[in-house]
C-alpha cells in the first residue's frame, strides 16, 4: 500500500532490475539501525534496504519517468553491508556515512546480470552508477531528495508513528517539483500548511537519528561488538557482505568466547540507557557525534519559490531544534566487552 503511494503504476524494468542477484542480499539488510535486535527503539515490523531502494526508485519514477535515473536510484545503496552504516562507523565516518558509497560501482560493474539489462535496453553504465548526477535521486543536505524523503516516511512508519499511509498520501500528493537556488529541480511542495505538516512529523524521525543516544548506543555497540568478533578471528569485515544480519547474529550469540555472547544477551534485553555528562567507569560508555539528518524544503508561496525556514516560524523553530540538539554526552549500559 506505501509502495503505491510512491508511484501507482510499477514499470515492467524496475521488476528485472530489481531481481538481479546483488538486489536480493538487501532483502536481509535493517533499514533501522539493526534495531531489531534490542529493546532500546521500538518497531513495528523488519524494514529492510531492498525495500527502501525500491521507494527511493519509485519516487524518482514519479517525478521523472526517467528510466535512468529511477535505475540509479534503485542501485544507490546496492553496495551496503550488513547493519548498514554500522561500517561507516568501523572507519570512523560518523558525520558523513558515506563508506559503502565508495563500493556502489564496483557492485555495479561486476554484475552480469546488471550488464546484461544495461546492453538489452541500450544505457551505459556510466549514467546509472552513481545516484548523485541526479538531484531528485539525490542532493546535498539539507535540500529534499528521493533517498532523503523515502527514509524519512518509510522509517516513520517502521518506529515513532511518525507518519500514517493516510498523511503520507496527503503529503505526497501536494510534492511537485521547483526549481531551487541553483536552478536545479529538487522536490518541494504546493501548500505551505501541507510542508509544515511534512516537517513537523518527520522531525521525530530527525531527533532519533541526528544524535539520539538510543540510536547512538545501538550503532556503536554494533561497532564494537563486531570489531572484537574480528579481533579474535570470529569474523571478518568481508563477511557482512556475505552473510545476513541473522547469520551473524547467530554467529555471536554461539561465539566461544563467552564473554561476546553474554555482551550480546544483555544487549539484546536492555529496553533503556544511562544518560551522563560525565565518562561512567566500569559501564559499557559512549561518546559518538553523529550525523544530523533534516530536511528544509522549498515550498511555492504566492508564484515564488522559497525554504520552509525562510516563511514558516513553526518549520525554522523545528529546523533549528534539531541542528541544536545534543543529547547527553555520554550514554552507557552495563555491559562489560
Amino acid at each position: 500500500m506505501y509502495l503505491k503511494i510512491l508511484s501507482e503504476k510499477i514499470p515492467d524494468f524496475l521488476y528485472e532490475y530489481a531481481n538481479v542477484t546483488e538486489m536480493q542480499r538487501l532483502k536481509e539488510i535493517s533499514m533501522v539501525s539493526a534495531c531489531e535486535h534490542t529493546k532500546l527503539i521500538p518497531y513495528h515490523f523488519f524494514h529492510t534496504r531492498y525495500e527502501h531502494s525500491i521507494g527511493v526508485a519509485l519516487i524518482v519514477w514519479h517525478f521523472t519517468q526517467d528510466k535512468k535515473q529511477t535505475i540509479a536510484g534503485l542501485y544507490h545503496d546496492i553496495a551496503t553491508p550488513s547493519f548498514s552504516h554500522v561500517v561507516d562507523y568501523l572507519h570512523g565516518d560518523y558525520e558523513k556515512q558515506e563508506t559503502t558509497e565508495q563500493l556502489t560501482e564496483k557492485f555495479i560493474k561486476n554484475s552480469k546480470e546488471i550488464a546484461q539489462l544495461l546492453e538489452r535496453d541500450h544505457i551505459p553504465i556510466d549514467e546509472i552508477k552513481d545516484y548523485h548526477l541526479y538531484p531528485i535521486a539525490d542532493n546535498d543536505s539539507p535540500r529534499l531528495s528521493a533517498d532523503r524523503l523515502e527514509y524519512t516516511l518509510s522509517d516513520g512508519l517502521v518506529t515513532q508513528d511518525a507518519f500514517s499511509l493516510e498523511s503520507i498520501q496527503k503529503i505526497y500528493q501536494d510534492m511537485t517539483i521547483l526549481k531551487n537556488e541553483d536552478g536545479e529541480d529538487e522536490i518541494g511542495f504546493k501548500t505551505l500548511n501541507i510542508a509544515e505538516e511534512y516537517v513537523t512529523r518527520a522531525s521525530k524521525m530527525w531527533h532519533l537519528f541526528s544524535g539520539n543516544n538510543e540510536n547512538n548506543m545501538i550503532m556503536q555497540f554494533w561497532t564494537d561488538i563486531l570489531k572484537k568478533m574480528s579481533e579474535e578471528s570470529y569474523l571478518k569485515e568481508e563477511d557482512l557482505y556475505q552473510y545476513s544480519e541473522a547469520e551473524i547474529v547467530n554467529k555471536i550469540i554461539a561465539c566461544p568466547n563467552k564473554k561476546i555472547a553474554k555482551a550480546f544477551e544483555i544487549f539484546q534485553n536492555s529496553e533503556k540507557i544511562g544518560r551522563s555528562e560525565e565518562k561512567i567507569e566500569g559501564k559499557y560508555c559512549i561518546s559518538v557525534k553523529t550525523k544530523k539528518r533534516y530536511t528544509n524544503p522549498l515550498v511555492l508561496i504566492n508564484g515564488k519559490v522559497k525554504r520552509i525556514d525562510q516563511i514558516s516560524s513553526n518549520g525554522r523553530k523545528i529546523i533549528e531544534d534539531i541542528k541544536n540538539f545534543n543529547d547527553t554526552k555520554y550514554a552507557y549500559l552495563d555491559i562489560d566487552i
